[in-house]
């Protein structure tokens, strides 16, 4: 990614807070997706693709701009420091030497209160108040230079200098390398103007003297907003494979808990032999497109914790499988409804497992409240199995463990021959 790519990357998104979500999705497939190697340029080139302004995401935007916090912070130990330095060697002018430390601290630390904030972030705000600190920067320089005694000058100039390196780091962190570029080519004549207020001669050499430091501080801005830049893009590529694992393993445990389940039971032996077995596969049917609708159009119940269970042992009892629901005292508010829903799906699992293969009709499911969390126990008096002899297969490992994992909690399953099955669900709050 070359700098000024990754200025008007990192740019865009402190300017309007559009980071390249939906125009960059075609350069993050690709990478995601093509599985050949391809060269550090090319991935460098795939990574800078364009800038969707309409795309918004707040999140991504407020862990960004809190770049501009660095060249914030330095400026105010700079300009503290400077004005120190300056007070200690006696010079005259104190007065409007001391007025622009203030100012310029008092600045950046209401930028700093402004990045850190909770309200919305706001593009236009964010440009009034970079305008606001170029003016300032140039007002400060002429004011100091203009009310400073001659021996003074190099002294006293440090202070409205330091704050001028940041305003070229932050102008090329928050707005793109143009925008520093352009402040460091009008400090050489910001200086010549400084140095004639002074002295009343216009020196170009002393025009000149500072550039290569404010150069440098442009330079290594222009190299962390690449670095910043490539680590967002690289993020968002992480994000993205990962949410897809994520999205395709949930996708899977549907299709396992609902029609898979469906279509196994036509498959057992004697099935459909009867009018009342067909009635019940049919109603099996209902039941699960009714679920797998409510998946899609994200329909789930917003009920707490009980209510769900409730609704579930009503669901196996429709099947054939009576479950003594125990539940003990628990805080409405104990668990979100993501942790709640995640629970419900697992102990359904469970409960279906138990159907499947217990060869019993009775469970006992309790909820408490345990080990800072909530716990779900389904205990089953049915063959059980033994757990070296049938590791587990997608039901246990993905629909109970892993939906259990994904949402901050754990799953137990014990069993052994002729004892029965205890599954435990728990979730922390």
């Amino acid at each position: 990614m070359s700098p000024p790519r990754a200025a008007s990357y990192l740019g865009t998104l402190l300017r309007r807070g559009a980071p390249a979500m939906a125009g960059a999705t075609g350069g993050l497939d690709d990478e995601i997706a093509d599985p050949a190697p391809v060269s550090s340029l090319a991935r460098l080139r795939r990574m800078a693709g364009p800038v969707d302004l309409a795309a918004r995401d707040n999140l991504l935007l407020r862990a960004t701009r809190y770049v501009a916090m660095v060249p914030l912070v330095y400026r105010v130990l700079a300009v503290a420091g400077s004005l120190v330095a300056f007070l200690v060697r006696g010079h005259g002018g104190v007065a409007p030497v001391v007025a622009v430390a203030v100012c310029s601290i008092a600045l950046n630390l209401y930028g700093l209160r402004w990045l850190v904030r909770s309200a919305p972030f706001h593009g236009h705000g964010a440009a009034r108040l970079l305008v606001l600190d170029v003016v300032f920067t140039i007002a400060a320089n002429l004011v100091v230079a203009a009310t400073v005694p001659s021996p003074a000058f190099a002294a006293a100039m440090a202070v409205p200098g330091k704050h001028l390196l940041g305003g070229v780091a932050l102008l090329t962190l928050a707005l793109g390398l143009g925008y520093g570029l352009a402040l460091t080519v009008l400090s050489v004549p910001l200086a010549g103007v400084a140095w004639w207020l002074s002295s009343g001669v216009f020196n170009v050499k002393q025009a000149f003297a500072g550039v290569g430091t404010i150069v440098g501080v442009l330079v290594t801005a222009t190299g962390a907003l690449v670095l910043l830049g490539l680590g967002t893009r690289l993020a968002l590529a992480y994000g993205i494979r990962h949410g897809r694992e994520a999205e395709r393993a949930r996708q899977h445990r549907m299709l396992h808990d609902t029609v898979l389940q469906t279509l196994e039971t036509i498959a057992l032996p004697g099935s459909g032999s009867s009018e009342h077995q067909l009635s019940e596969m049919r109603r099996l049917a209902r039941a699960q497109a009714i679920e797998v609708r409510q998946t899609i159009e994200g329909a789930e119940g917003s009920g707490p914790l009980g209510e769900k269970l409730a609704a579930l042992a009503a669901e196996m009892a429709r099947d054939g499988l009576r479950a003594q629901l125990v539940i003990a005292e628990l805080d409405a508010d104990t668990l979100t409804e993501v942790r709640q829903v995640a629970i419900r799906d697992a102990a359904r699992e469970a409960l279906r497992n138990t159907l499947k293969h217990s060869g019993t009709d009775r469970v006992v499911v309790r909820a408490e409240e345990r080990d800072g969390g909530v716990a779900v126990i389904i205990r089953d008096h049915g063959a059980g199995f033994d757990e070296s002899d049938r590791p587990p297969g997608f039901g246990i490992s993905e629909s109970i463990t892993a939906r259990l994992a994904e949402a901050g909690g754990e799953a137990r399953v014990e069993s052994s021959p002729g004892s029965g099955t205890r599954v435990t669900l728990w979730m922390p709050r």
